[in-house]
């Protein structure tokens, strides 16, 4: 799948794409991947996070990568080194997901936007930023959890669309 439709598989059925917080980690998501194959996982470039909402601590990357340009989210190549690589986010891999032992509440919200934009709110990076400003919110209400935000996807494979004007009324 492309980044974001694992991230999305992995946030409806588990938690999230799988975050290698260590060597040992990063080992185990090795062993499950067939030898030599790239697996997608939850670090993408905003300033290169995991998924889940953190900054990286373990890092694994390849020589000279991150190399930046339109490359924006990341895979490991699990050949022998098991380093990873930046790549375009559309780009299809197979996917490890990770789950939270740790029990939380699952609240489906459905979130409308008013007023003219030239944003492509389906773009990775202003995904990022709305969540990251929902979050806020929500934290200004008085919520003091670990608060993880995910968008769910149409049929049509988008997360936001514009509305008919029949819809409207």
């Amino acid at each position: 799948m492309s980044w974001m439709d694992a991230q999305s598989y992995c946030r409806e059925h588990f938690t999230d794409l799988a975050i290698p917080r260590n060597l040992s980690e990063n080992e185990k998501i090795r062993a499950v991947i067939p030898a030599g194959g790239y697996v997608s996982m939850g670090l993408f470039r905003i300033t290169w996070k995991w998924s889940g909402g953190p900054m990286y601590v373990f890092r694994s990357w390849m020589f000279a990568e991150p190399d930046g340009g339109v490359q924006k989210c990341a895979a490991a190549k699990f050949d022998q080194s098991g380093n990873w690589g930046d790549w375009p986010c559309d780009v299809k891999k197979s996917f490890v997901c990770h789950h939270d032992s740790v029990p939380f509440t699952k609240q489906v919200v459905k979130v409308k936007l008013v007023g003219n934009s030239a944003l492509d709110l389906n773009d990775p990076a202003v995904l990022e930023n709305l969540q990251e400003e929902l979050k806020q919110k929500i934290r200004e209400q008085g919520v003091d959890a670990e608060i993880r935000l995910s968008w769910k996807k149409q049929v049509d494979g988008k997360i936001f669309y514009k509305e008919k004007e029949e819809d409207q009324k």
